[in-house]
């Protein structure tokens, strides 16, 4: 399954004022880079990916539609899965993509 392509346009509204931005498609998703460091994606099993501080994983995954991010079974500490119907709002969308932009922020530029 490829990602979805109006998700990957909403993505790109968020961050359509941000410097040091680069896409590229990855995985079958279309990921957003920040400094050289992956923040967010399309992913290619639907909603969005998310890059978090593993701290905050307990918490955020409380939130509705998200889940640890798993990959051929192996749980990715530090990734989120949001579902699709948790991005319905452009502020719900906005948030997540923050909160990965704000992770790869925190990390040394590649």
């Amino acid at each position: 399954m490829a990602y979805d392509e109006d998700l990957a346009d909403r993505i790109r509204g968020v961050l359509v004022d941000e410097p040091d931005l680069a896409e590229k498609k990855m995985f079958g998703g279309l990921w957003f880079i920040f400094e050289g460091n992956m923040a967010v994606a399309a992913s290619s099993r639907g909603g969005l990916m998310v890059r978090i501080d593993p701290a905050d994983a307990h918490a955020l995954i409380a939130q509705p539609g998200a889940e640890r991010m798993e990959m051929k079974g192996r749980s990715m500490n530090g990734w989120l899965h949001i579902d699709g119907s948790a991005l319905e709002s452009d502020d719900a969308l906005h948030e997540w993509v923050m909160v990965g932009l704000d992770f790869a922020g925190t990390l040394p530029p590649k």
